[in-house]
């Protein structure tokens, strides 16, 4: 400490200083917490149940995406949602709304199993130690939480009704007739009475097995098991969903090879809700990029169903260009596709040709290599628009339908069994990626869509295909049906109304959309409530028995494998526990006491955040998921939010599709079911920016500590060393973290705040800079200074009436800072503070209420300065539920504006006049103007322009 400094604080010992701030954040966030001050009341009786007063007031949920919480704690990167979330929030209790507000934590997860593996600690011991770390940080900030409603997922009063949930939907089916879920006893009894026939293949319900059973409700249940391709990764043992695979087709953690292998897998029957999921999102007040991400993720896309005969099977394909079924010249099935093995014969059929074998000697051979090779890329490595189009014959021939011709069928990896049906008929002509698969197979084209470009219908001479949705059909005629000369869209319904009338095809609707896979070959996660029985029929863990707690393990790890061992099978943690696997119950179902093996897998770390928001509202009870009349009061439809769901949601824009989806699929399970009211989970949804920092490399290309690194003449050094310097992403990995903590001690949790609101606008990305933070705590000492005498302590305001100049700056920053705060704009609520706070500043005298409003526009920013300056002005209660000040509309209006006045167009006076002025007295004004007057110099007017009260323009005669 310097002497200058200690003179200082010693002339003014009630400076507002970082010491001083610590000191009044932590005794009103020890005061918020005892007086319950954010407690948000529930309707009814209950243990939220609170004054019925408040629960009449316009209620706001306002919600923040669960963070995960991290060992490494949070970086200033991390609260900027937080903090605007909780400005917001105070805002909305300042202007008389019930606000619930609070704040969870997503606990399940790899990264809590990792640590565990690599140091044997158990992951809830490590995970509930960061959340202890990161609860403390958070409360630093002096968010305004219901601390009584955060939850976490790793609790088991929590997740044992995501336990629940996956019950009901697992004992759910789509009633495609009525557009809704129902119970899957309702199904039961529909094949029981007769009333609906079994699926084919199967008798009379009353004659089927309990397998046979099980296997026919399996086809409609919206949780159901089955084989299917997965993407399994045998160097970290578990099977990984697709976003967690790299381009390219590695693990993003560990970076081990992935492949596709077929395994026994939980599903979620997400694309019975594809039309719903789409439809209902023109109801929701989000970003249109983010609905436009969920509308291709989904995938709508209509056109045809079409069989081709292969032998005794047939190949059914869905295209979106039945017109161009004339030119389908070879079909390619994706390797994955279950009809492969059925098709492949014993020896290449006479006449294949060399390049189509891919140089072996039958298509058995030809074809488990491919595939092996198929299995080692990543869908987006498979749909990459390659140069080079790989595939092999699979020696089989499908007939094309239409034309009767016979078309080699291939395998090649550019065909997903994820997408429509795993098969296309190819119509290189007019598809480039056909296009360039003909030409280095030498298969054959057919021109059925005319060019119009001049290239004529010999596609023999052309470098491309050639795609149109608006051309002329042509070559395309048969016995029965002819397209020739007919447009697109009219060739592709006379085209459908063929298949269908022929009866092998029909017009349909695909989506992108696939099945959700919710298996994790993993300990850490939510068990399944499933049990087995001798005969491998699923049966629902009762009610009674849940929560399905989590055993204690020696070994929290998968079994991992060889990392390019494609032929290995996972073998979960909990599969080891054979006495917590192998149980002895009675289902209550009145066949006794039976022997059952638990499922293994566990579930996804999407599960617990797919319902959070509901526990929110009713986290204490223990016999419903939430009681109906709390769900209708926090989240029930109403006017303006026409499906329902939280105010105001907050998170980042990675959560696009995947996050958001999941949960919306969940809450219209549960509305269809009558357990909510609410369509949607989230009415409104808001994503902010991300806060930036440098990251400085050194010539190896490695990271060095920010902290360290020295400017000198617009280089950068690290050790002597000149370094790289590049905006990028805020992280311990990238050294360049600046953690809360580091800034609350320096200038205390107000200025951060303000800071985080000030950098820019909350949805655009900023970068941070350390010095610049100064600046917002020099508005608060200033703020301080206006209330409190730095040298006695004493309070400086005086009970006067301010002058008008101060009333209109007064009343304009209400204004404006209430539109802002309202719109989310809290950079430019800020700006206007500190322009009001200037204009104080300068005054003799600081008016009481002047002071008053000041304070009570910041609070929502600053609230601990706030609650203390405001407590110093005599207040007994908290600024927290302090009116919201109303702008006077009186002091809006300019007092004057400047009215510039012209002579043959050039500018001789200007006049301050009253924003309400008549023409005609402007007018008469302007010409009085000695200015104007001596302008004129005797002429005469030939015609005065009035605009006002901002403009005349004088015409001499």
């Amino acid at each position: 400490m310097t002497e200058t400094t200690t003179a200082a604080e010693s002339a003014a010992p009630h400076r507002y200083t970082a010491a001083l701030a610590a000191d009044i954040e932590a005794r009103w966030q020890d005061f918020w917490e005892k007086q319950g001050t954010y407690e948000a009341p529930n309707p009814g009786d209950g243990d939220l149940a609170g004054d019925p007063a408040v629960v009449a007031r316009p209620k706001k949920f306002i919600m923040d995406m669960f963070p995960y919480p991290s060992g490494a704690g949070l970086h200033v990167g991390h609260p900027l949602g937080y903090i605007a979330t909780d400005a917001f929030a105070r805002f909305q209790r300042m202007t008389g709304h019930n606000v619930l507000h609070t704040l969870g934590f997503d606990a399940f997860g790899l990264p809590a199993e990792q640590y565990a593996v690599q140091t044997g600690t158990h992951p809830r011991a490590s995970t509930e130690a960061n959340i202890v770390q990161m609860k403390a940080q958070l409360r630093r900030l002096g968010l305004g939480h219901d601390q009584r409603r955060g939850v976490a997922t790793i609790d088991p009063d929590y997740y044992r009704w995501t336990q629940w949930i996956f019950l009901q939907i697992f004992n759910s089916w789509y009633d495609t007739e009525a557009d809704r879920a129902r119970p899957i006893d309702e199904l039961v009894e529909q094949f029981a009475s007769g009333r609906r026939e079994t699926p084919d293949g199967f008798g009379r319900w009353d004659e089927l097995s309990d397998v046979q059973r099980a296997e026919v409700l399996g086809e409609y249940r919206l949780a159901y098991a089955s084989d299917a391709p997965v993407n399994w990764c045998p160097g970290l043992g578990t099977v990984l969903a697709n976003e967690e695979v790299t381009a390219e087709g590695r693990s993003e953690r560990g970076n081990y090879p992935v492949f596709k292998a077929e395994l026994r897998q939980w599903n979620m029957r997400i694309t019975a809700y594809a039309d719903r999921l789409l439809s209902d999102l023109d109801g929701l007040d989000w970003p249109e990029a983010i609905k436009l991400q969920q509308r291709n993720w989904i995938g709508r896309s209509e056109g045809a169903r079409i069989e081709f005969p292969v032998g005794d099977d047939k190949i059914e394909v869905f295209t979106t260009r039945q017109d161009t079924l004339f030119g389908a010249t070879y079909m390619v099935l994706a390797p994955e596709h279950p009809l492969v093995d059925d098709v492949v014969p014993a020896v290449w059929p006479e006449g294949t040709h060399d390049v189509w074998t891919g140089g072996h000697a039958d298509p058995a051979s030809a074809v488990a290599d491919y595939r092996a090779q198929a299995a080692a890329k990543s869908d987006v490595e498979r749909q990459a628009e390659a140069k080079d189009k790989t595939g092999v014959f699979t020696g089989a021939y499908a007939v094309n339908p239409v034309t009767g011709e016979q078309t080699p069928v291939f395998i090649a990896d550019y065909v997903l069994m994820g997408y429509g049906t795993g098969a296309i008929m190819a119509v290189p002509a007019h598809d480039h990626r056909d296009f360039a698969f003909a030409r280095a197979f030498e298969l054959p084209m057919r021109c059925v869509v005319e060019p119009s470009d001049g290239r004529g219908t010999d596609t023999r001479s052309w470098d491309e295909a050639f795609v149109s949705y608006d051309a002329r059909i042509v070559n395309s005629a048969a016995d029965g049906v002819s397209l020739d000369g007919l447009g697109v869209t009219e060739a592709k319904a006379r085209l459908t109304e063929w298949l269908e009338r022929e009866g092998i095809g029909a017009g349909t609707v695909n989506y992108r959309l696939r099945d959700w896979l919710f298996s994790r070959q993993r300990y850490w996660g939510e068990p399944f409530p499933i049990l087995y029985d001798e005969e491998g029929v699923a049966h629902s863990l009762p009610e009674s028995m849940l929560p399905l707690q989590l055993p204690e393990v020696d070994d929290y790890s998968p079994r991992t494998f060889d990392p390019d061992d494609a032929e290995t099978v996972p073998e979960t943690p909990l599969s080891r526990d054979q006495e917590w696997v192998n149980v002895t119950l009675d289902l209550g179902d009145g066949k006794g006491p039976r022997r059952f093996r638990r499922e293994t897998n566990t579930m996804p770390n999407w599960a617990g955040s797919c319902w959070y928001q509901l526990r929110y509202l009713d986290p204490h009870n223990s016999e419903k998921l939430v009681a109906p009349e709390v769900e209708r009061y926090w989240m029930g439809p109403r006017e303006g939010m026409p499906h329902g769901g939280v105010d105001l949601y907050v998170g980042g824009a990675e959560h696009a599709v995947l996050h958001l989806l999941y949960a919306r699929f969940w809450t219209k399970v549960l509305y269809d079911l009558g357990h909510v009211s609410a369509v949607e989970p989230y009415h409104k949804l808001y994503n902010q920016g991300m806060i930036q920092a440098f990251v400085h490399r050194d010539s190896r290309g490695i990271a060095v500590p920010a902290a360290e690194v020295e400017e000198v003449d617009g280089e950068y050094f690290h050790d002597g060393e000149r370094v790289s310097r590049l905006l990028g992403k805020m992280g311990k990995s990238l050294k360049n973290a600046v953690t809360p903590d580091e800034i609350c001690a320096e200038y205390g949790a107000d200025t951060l705040r303000l800071y985080e609101m000030a950098m820019g606008p909350l949805d655009v990305s900023r970068p941070w800079d350390t010095r610049a933070v100064v600046g917002q705590y020099r508005l608060l000492q200033r703020l301080w200074r206006n209330v409190v005498d730095e040298a006695t302590g004493e309070v400086t305001v005086v009970d006067t009436e301010p002058d008008e100049v101060t009333l209109r700056a007064l009343h304009k920053a209400v204004d404006g800072v209430t539109q802002d705060l309202a719109a989310l704009r809290f950079n430019t609520a800020v700006a206007k503070i500190t322009e009001l706070n200037n204009h104080v500043t300068k005054l003799r005298e600081v008016p009481r209420s002047v002071a008053e409003g000041m304070l009570r526009l910041i609070a929502p920013l600053a609230p601990h300065v706030a609650e203390e300056l405001w407590r110093k002005l005599g207040h007994e209660e908290t600024i927290v539920y302090a009116d919201f000040p109303v702008a006077d509309p009186a002091y809006l209006v300019d007092e004057t504006v400047t009215c510039v006045v012209q002579v043959k167009g050039k500018v001789k006076a200007r006049l301050e006049v009253s924003p309400s002025i008549s023409e005609a007295e402007l007018e008469a004004q302007a010409l009085a103007e000695p200015a104007i007057v001596g302008a004129l110099g005797g002429a005469g007017i030939r015609k005065v322009i009035v605009r006002a009260p901002k403009l005349v323009n004088v015409v001499p005669g």
